[in-house]
């Protein structure tokens, strides 16, 4: 691997781990000058590499000039006049300048932390997505505004508001206390589940699937479960559900980006290992005696890794929604719902629960009663569908409404 394919690798790695622990050296008030130094780091890696070749270890490379550009900037700005002082003065004893921690155990906990931060509830779900992927996930901010359909100066924005939210609630880089772990850990699961959506069904520049994103979401719920204090049932449950949905990810596509819909899928791509570890995680979610959304949801996607289509399997992942819809009510859950319904109990049933949700501008529901109406009414189904086409948002959910079209 040369250089110009290194450093955008190494950006995507590493810039999230000096991010956080620059950031828990010098505080929330610091995090622009954390995400400098990180940024100059790997714009000194570009120039020097280009010219003098990769260094033989180049992550230690990269730590070790990034150590120096803390060091410089603490001296050059007299930080220890402005902030340590007082600091010291309170009782509070900060690292000295040379002494940032880069060790594999100090970047996995200022990582963990930097979670916990950047989820905390004083600021809006849609800036604590932007934040995790700017400095968690090491993204552009050309590509969070492509994940979020808007601009650049939107999202530069945004960012900078949340950033002045933290610092002005004195929000601190550390884990909650035992009491507040539970709570604290909701927004963060929200957070994960949320980014792993965008990538599993993205409507971003028409690609329908960003492997990145859901990989990157399966990476910070992964980092919770090794923390004893996170490692959580409804975490496990989580990455279950991830697990599941992540092995059917060759079999969602075909060669040209187009979504393969579930029924017509070559279960022969579906990652075994994947189940399997999905299999793991959702028995370790069986520890304690709540159930969440992501238990009854990671039960729902066990179920469609199972090749079968069985009687047996429709009724079990109607249950599970019978159960998520009294728990946490969504429309786009009961119209999978009726899905699930029409394949236990027929679609005659099924196109009665799906007419009452009258979701008239959502392309999934039109589409929907466009599948159950095929074959009983085919001229009823030929408008559902193209009512869905009219309203889809990508070409590839055009192109698949479009294909039941063309079968019609």
């Amino acid at each position: 691997m040369d250089d110009t394919q290194l450093i955008p690798h190494l950006f995507r790695t590493e810039y999230r781990k000096i991010v956080s622990v620059l950031c828990k050296y010098f505080g929330l008030g610091g995090i622009e000058n954390a995400e400098d130094i990180a940024s100059e780091t790997f714009l000194t890696a570009a120039q020097s590499w280009g010219l003098n070749g990769i260094p033989p270890n180049p992550t230690a490379w990269l730590y070790s000039v990034a150590k120096n550009k803390a060091k410089n900037y603490l001296q050059r700005h007299d930080l220890f006049r402005e902030k340590i002082t007082p600091a010291l003065q309170s009782g509070i004893s900060p690292m000295r300048p040379g002494e940032v921690d880069l060790s594999p155990h100090n970047i996995i906990d200022s990582q963990l932390q930097m979670m916990f931060a950047i989820c905390h509830p004083s600021i809006s779900g849609e800036a604590q997505i932007g934040l995790s992927l700017r400095i968690l996930c090491g993204f552009g901010i050309e590509e969070i505004a492509d994940a979020f359909l808007t601009n650049k100066e939107t999202i530069n924005k945004r960012l900078f508001r949340a950033k002045e939210q933290l610092r002005e609630g004195k929000i601190k880089i550390e884990l909650p206390g035992p009491l507040e772990i539970e709570s604290r850990l909701s927004p963060v699961l929200t957070t994960i589940y949320l980014l792993f959506n965008e990538g599993y069904y993205s409507i971003s520049r028409d690609k329908p699937l960003h492997k990145d994103l859901c990989l990157e979401a399966m990476r910070l719920c992964t980092m919770l479960i090794e923390n004893k204090q996170t490692n959580q049932p409804q975490v496990n449950a989580l990455l279950s559900l991830m697990c599941f949905h992540a092995s059917r990810f060759d079999a969602r596509l075909d060669d040209n980006d187009r979504i393969i819909l579930y029924e017509e899928q070559d279960t022969s791509l579906w990652n075994t290992d994947l189940i399997s570890k999905g299999g793991y995680f959702l028995r370790c979610a069986a520890a304690g005696d709540k159930l969440s959304k992501y238990h009854l949801e990671a039960g729902i996607a066990y179920w469609n890794t199972q090749r079968a289509d069985t009687k047996e399997k429709w009724e079990n992942i109607l249950q599970f929604y019978n159960r998520l819809l009294q728990i946490e009510y969504s429309p786009i859950a009961a119209l999978n719902r009726t899905y699930a319904l029409s394949k236990a109990n027929g679609k005659q049933e099924a196109i009665l629960a799906a007419e009452k949700l009258e979701l008239t501008d959502n392309h999934f529901y039109f589409a929907l009663l466009g599948e159950l109406y095929t074959s009983i009414d085919n001229a009823k189904a030929r408008i559902n569908f193209q009512k869905a086409y009219s309203l889809a948002k990508t070409q590839a959910d055009k192109q698949a409404i479009q294909k039941k079209l063309d079968k019609l």
